[in-house]
């Protein structure tokens, strides 16, 4: 295959996709070329976009930054790839980097959409990026504060990663709440406490905080319940086409309950001021140095296989990030 040739991955249809072959443009002088090591699967959305269920209202607002074709379907998807720079500003010249990228084998997009990896951080951890990026957006609309007792309900990627950054502040009593027993071991792994919705059932409305990622109605119920007076559930999980059916009865309205959305393609208007999307990826990575995180890999396949690997990872909820491996990783 040439510099100037590459595979990509695209969906096809519901519950279908292939390999296909594409061709790159000239290298414009803006732009660097990147040989892809590694990608990932970020379950949550991927898994919509596999299902063809992604909402028509929201078709614009869900398009991926390098994204080619429209949604249902056929279309090219993702946005975790890690990569080395085969051509472009010496500045870059075989540096590791980081762009939401589909998955691709090589491809060239503007310089500014890369992001070198710091030092000691190994492209195989860098594909948690795009996930720890949200994970530190849904912490700072958390604004989470000193002494508050938290629970975050769905022990996925997003979920795992929230938990334990916000177990990083002092006073705060952070639980991991998820119905699959399995990922206790998660849990222990990033040394946090863990629960299932049973043991939590008795509890009563205690949280001062609740983070919700599951995905699914049933832990934003349960969010609810377990929020004390004046409580905020911050609502990361996205449902696609899906209703949410919620009780907004009984002590929604007399604890004076907030549910507040958080959702990564924006900044919150409390960090607009000196953060802009580019040093927010660049912490996401920086925080990504720590190896405890590497936990969160839970398997890995070849980029060849992603058509038949995108069936299991979409229907498995025990599936953390799923790891993508090019042929330029192993030469």
């Amino acid at each position: 295959m040439s510099e100037t040739e590459a595979q990509a991955f695209w969906v096809t249809g519901e519950r279908r996709g292939e390999i296909r072959p594409e061709a790159l443009g000239p290298l414009r002088a803006d732009m660097a070329r990147v040989e892809t090591e590694f990608s990932a699967l970020s379950r949550g959305s991927e898994s919509l976009v596999w299902r063809n269920a992604v909402p028509e209202s929201q078709r614009q607002a869900m398009r991926a930054p390098f994204q080619v074709g429209h949604f249902p379907a056929p279309v090219k998807y993702g946005y975790i790839a890690v990569g080395r720079v085969s051509e472009g500003p010496n500045k870059l010249m075989g540096k590791s980097v980081f762009c939401l990228h589909p998955h691709q084998t090589r491809f060239q997009v503007p310089v500014d959409a890369l992001t070198p990896l710091p030092d000691g951080l190994p492209a195989e951890r860098a594909v948690l990026a795009a996930n720890m990026e949200t994970a530190v957006n849904a912490c700072w609309d958390a604004q989470a504060m000193v002494g508050d007792r938290v629970a975050v309900i769905g022990a996925g990627v997003v979920g795992c990663l929230i938990a334990h950054l916000l177990a990083q502040v002092p006073g705060l009593r952070v639980a991991l709440i998820d119905p699959l027993e399995e990922k206790r071991a998660i849990a222990d792994a990033l040394n946090l406490a863990f629960r299932t919705p049973d043991e939590v059932a008795g509890a009563g409305a205690s949280c001062d905080l609740v983070v919700h990622a599951s995905g699914n109605p049933a832990g934003l119920q349960l969010g609810l319940e377990l929020a004390a007076f004046e409580g905020r559930v911050i609502e990361v999980s996205w449902y696609g086409n899906q209703s949410v059916l919620l009780n907004l009865g009984e002590g929604f309205h007399s604890r004076r309950l907030q549910i507040i959305s958080s959702q990564v393609g924006q900044l919150g208007p409390h960090r607009r001021a000196r953060w802009t999307h580019a040093s927010r990826m660049q912490l996401a990575l920086d925080l990504l140095r720590d190896p405890v995180y590497d936990a969160l890999i839970s398997g890995e396949d070849r980029f060849q296989d992603l058509p038949d690997v995108m069936a299991h990872v979409a229907d498995d909820p025990r599936v953390l990030c799923h790891r993508l491996r090019y042929p330029a990783a192993n030469r």
